[in-house]
């Protein structure tokens, strides 16, 4: 896989949690932990998609 590729699929995966997060903020009954876990998952793919791009 090459390095191009290999940060469009963490982009990808980053809008997706982005999109999952949001939509768990919106839903009703929604836990606080799972949300933070998510939080997390998307700010190590911000941080590798940052350390690849340079």
């Amino acid at each position: 896989m090459s390095v191009s590729s290999h940060l469009e699929e963490l982009k990808r995966k980053h809008e997706a949690l982005s999109d999952q997060v949001e939509a768990e903020q919106r839903a009703p009954g929604s836990s606080d932990f799972d949300i933070a876990e998510m939080k997390k998952q998307k700010l190590k793919l911000k941080e590798e998609i940052e350390r690849l791009s340079v």
